[in-house]
């Protein structure tokens, strides 16, 4: 069973032209893409994305989406740009990709997270240093940074009472753009930057954080 419900296809006017390329492509519009829905901007953004690793022309796309860009939908339920850096840590955590772990750390403390609570984060369930409502952001990106996913209902549970459905697709856009992220740079063993490497050197010892092959 979903976790989230799916949008239905007919209250989605402004994505019909991705709809119908996905339909095209694949005979049917999956689940997938109408549960981004939730974020329309998302499901197009991904579809631009997926084109293009497909070997799509990137300008044929965009000419083909100009008149037909959705709104910001829901901007006022964005998460907060600390929020999204602690999913985007944990997650990094999870999965091992160092490189990422570096770089989101250090942006989770320039978004204002102290070097304390950043440190408290695999004790996070007996730490009173986050609420509730970050506590179960942490707990759904430690499960579905593993391999096989450990995500469960029970995860989303936690979630729901917290955030809408809106906010729980932009949680788990972040764990996805960073399942993406982790694996590109863990792969290609991309060079870590002076900036972050410095601060992950001096910050995450709480973590046995290293730079290993991204140097």
């Amino acid at each position: 069973m979903a976790h989230i419900e799916p949008r239905s296809r007919e209250e989605l006017p402004e994505l019909q032209k991705v709809m119908a390329m996905a339909q095209a492509t694949m005979g049917f519009v999956p689940n997938s893409m109408l549960t981004m829905a939730h974020m329309p901007q998302l499901s197009m953004a991904f579809s631009i994305l997926a084109g293009v690793v497909y070997g799509a022309d990137l300008r044929a796309m965009f000419a083909n989406y100009s008149d037909s860009v959705p709104k910001h939908s829901g901007a006022d339920e964005n998460l907060d740009p600390q929020l999204i850096q602690l999913i985007a840590f944990s997650v990094s955590l999870s999965s091992g990709c160092r490189y990422c772990q570096a770089h989101t750390s250090h942006k989770l403390t320039g978004a204002g997270a102290s070097a304390e609570k950043l440190n408290e984060l695999l004790r996070y369930e007996e730490s009173d240093l986050f609420t509730a409502a970050e506590k179960s952001l942490i707990a759904l990106a430690l499960a579905a940074g593993q391999t096989p996913n450990e995500a469960t209902q029970a995860h989303f549970d936690s979630l729901h009472l917290h955030y809408s459905d809106r906010q729980i697709v932009q949680i788990v856009a972040v764990i996805a753009l960073f399942g993406f992220l982790n694996r590109w740079n863990d792969t290609m063993a991309t060079t870590l930057e002076s900036e972050p490497l410095s601060f992950a050197l001096d910050t995450l010892s709480a973590f046995n954080w290293d730079v290993s092959k991204h140097t």
